[in-house]
C-alpha cells in the first residue's frame, strides 16, 4: 500500500536535497512531482491542491530559508500535513462497556462480514475481551452461515435467530451476551449494491434499540474515491464514529485513506492488511505516514514480532546466541514464528532506512522460502542440534527428503554457519547495524 505514492515523494525531496535553499522558483518543481504523486494515489483533488499551497507556504517561511538541510525540513513539513490529512491522533475503540456494542454497516461487497470477524480476533487478543458476533444480516444468502463458520474458526460465539427482525436480533444478543458473561457484542448488520431508504431505516432502527457505542463503516479501499459519497451517506443517517478500510493491502495507491478523514471528518479507526483472520490493524496516522516517507514503522514491526514470539524462548535464542550455540532447532523455530508475522518483504519494509539500504526493492521467491524450511525438517533432530555431523550420506538422504539437490544442502549450511558468526558478533556488540 502507498508504494508508488512513497516512491514518487522520495524523488520529490531527492530534488529539494540538490538545492542549497527552498526560493519560489525551485519549489514550484517540487510541488509539481508531489501533486501528480497524490493525484496518482488517487486523493481526491481538493485535498491535493489544499496540501500543496499549505506545504508552498511552509516551505517558504523565514525559518525554512535560513535552513542548511532543505530536503530535512521539507521532509517534515511534508509529515505534518500528512498528519494533517489522516488525522494527527490516534482514534482508540470503545473498550469500557458491560458489554461494549459495536455495530458494522456497509456496502455488499466492502469485505464486512470478514471484517467483523477480524475484529472480535483483534479484540480478544489485544484487549483480552470475551466477543459475541451478531448475526442480523437476513437478507444476503448464506450470510448467517459465513458468519458461523468465521466464529467457529476463531472459537467465537455467535448469536443468531435466522430471518427473525434484524432489531429484535440485536436487542436479544445484548441480554444473551449479559446472561453469558460476554463483554463486547459486534453486530454484523445487512448492506445493500448501493444506499438505499429500506437499509438505512433498518440501520437506524437497530442504532436507535441498542444505542451503539461505536457504529464503524467497511469501506473497501479499492472503489477509489466514491468512498467519499459513500461515508458521507451513511453519516448522514447514522452517528458514525470510524470507518473500517479493507483490501488496502491489495492497493498500492491508498488515496482513499488520505482523503477520507479530512473530508468527512469521520477518523480510520483499522485498515484491512491481509485476507488472514489477524489481518486486521489499528490505524495509527504516525506510523502510516512514517511508512509512506520512507521512514519506516519499527512499532509495528515490534509489535507484530510481540504477538508471534514466546518472550523466554527469544531470551533463550539470545543467550545461545551469545554463546555461539545457536543451532539449526533454533533457527527452524525462529523461521516458524517469522512467517506468522507476513511476507518477508513486508518486514523489511518496516525497517527504518530500508529503502536506502535497497531492503524495500528485494523480493523473495516463496519456493526458495518453502525449500529452506523442507531442507531443515528433512534433518534428525540430532542433525539440527549439531549440523557438523552431517557429512555426504547425510546430506544426499536429506536432499531426497526435501525434493532439492546436495548442493542446495550445502548452500544452506554454509549461510547457516556464516551468520551464526555475525548474529554471535552483533549480539555481543562488536559489530555495528546499518540504521
Amino acid at each position: 500500500m502507498f508504494e508508488s505514492l512513497s516512491d514518487r515523494l522520495d524523488s520529490a525531496i531527492g530534488k529539494i536535497r540538490g538545492y542549497g535553499s527552498i526560493t519560489e522558483e525551485n519549489i514550484q518543481d517540487v510541488l509539481r512531482e508531489v501533486r501528480l504523486a497524490l493525484l496518482e494515489a488517487d486523493v481526491n483533488y481538493t485535498v491535493v491542491k489544499e496540501f500543496t499551497n499549505k506545504v508552498k507556504e511552509k516551505a517558504l517561511g523565514e525559518e525554512i530559508r535560513k535552513s542548511l538541510k532543505p530536503d530535512e525540513v521539507f521532509l517534515k513539513i511534508l509529515k505534518d500535513e500528512l498528519l494533517e490529512l489522516l488525522g494527527s491522533d490516534k482514534a482508540d475503540i470503545y473498550t469500557k462497556g458491560n458489554p461494549s456494542i459495536l455495530m458494522l454497516v456497509g456496502l455488499q461487497g466492502s469485505g464486512k462480514t470478514t471484517t467483523i470477524g477480524k475484529l472480535a480476533n483483534l479484540l480478544r487478543k489485544k484487549y483480552n475481551k470475551k466477543p459475541l458476533l451478531v448475526a442480523a444480516d437476513i437478507y444476503r444468502p448464506a450470510a448467517i452461515n459465513q458468519l458461523q463458520t468465521l466464529g467457529k474458526s476463531l472459537n467465537i460465539p455467535v448469536f443468531e435467530e435466522g430471518t427473525k427482525d434484524p432489531v429484535q436480533i440485536a436487542r436479544d444478543s445484548i441480554a444473551y451476551a449479559k446472561e453469558n458473561g460476554l463483554d463486547y457484542v459486534l453486530i454484523d448488520t445487512a448492506g445493500r449494491l448501493q444506499i438505499d431508504e429500506k437499509l438505512m431505516d433498518e440501520l437506524e432502527n437497530i442504532n436507535n434499540e441498542v444505542k451503539p457505542n461505536e457504529v464503524m463503516l467497511v469501506i473497501d479501499s479499492m472503489m477509489g474515491q466514491d468512498a467519499i459519497n459513500v461515508i458521507t451517506g451513511f453519516n448522514d443517517k447514522l452517528p458514525l464514529t470510524g470507518t473500517i478500510l479493507t483490501k488496502l493491502d491489495g492497493d498500492t495507491r491508498g488515496g482513499v485513506a488520505l482523503s477520507a478523514k479530512y473530508l468527512t471528518g469521520i477518523p480510520i479507526k483499522f485498515i484491512g492488511t491481509s485476507e488472514k483472520l489477524d489481518g486486521l490493524d489499528e490505524f495509527d496516522p504516525e506510523r502510516m505516514v512514517s511508512r509512506i516517507l520512507g521512514m519506516g514503522d519499527i512499532m509495528s514491526l515490534i509489535e507484530k514480532a510481540e504477538s508471534v514470539m514466546d518472550e523466554e524462548e527469544s531470551l533463550s535464542t539470545y543467550k545461545k546466541m551469545k554463546k555461539g550455540k545457536y543451532d539449526l532447532e533454533d533457527f527452524l523455530k525462529q523461521f516458524k514464528q517469522i512467517k506468522k508475522m507476513g511476507s518477508i518483504e513486508s518486514i523489511l519494509k518496516m525497517i527504518p532506512g530500508a529503502k536506502k539500504m535497497g531492503l524495500s526493492n528485494i523480493q523473495i521467491d516463496p519456493k526458495q522460502i518453502a525449500r529452506i524450511e523442507a531442507i531443515v525438517l528433512s534433518m534428525t533432530p540430532g542433525e539440527r542440534k549439531d549440523p557438523d555431523i552431517i557429512k555426504a550420506s547425510r546430506k544426499e538422504r536429506i536432499a531426497k527428503g526435501s525434493g532439492t539437490s546436495v548442493q542446495e544442502v550445502n548452500k544452506l549450511l554454509k549461510q547457516f554457519e556464516e551468520s551464526k558468526k555475525m548474529m554471535k558478533m552483533m549480539s555481543n556488540g562488536n559489530m555495528k547495524l546499518p540504521f
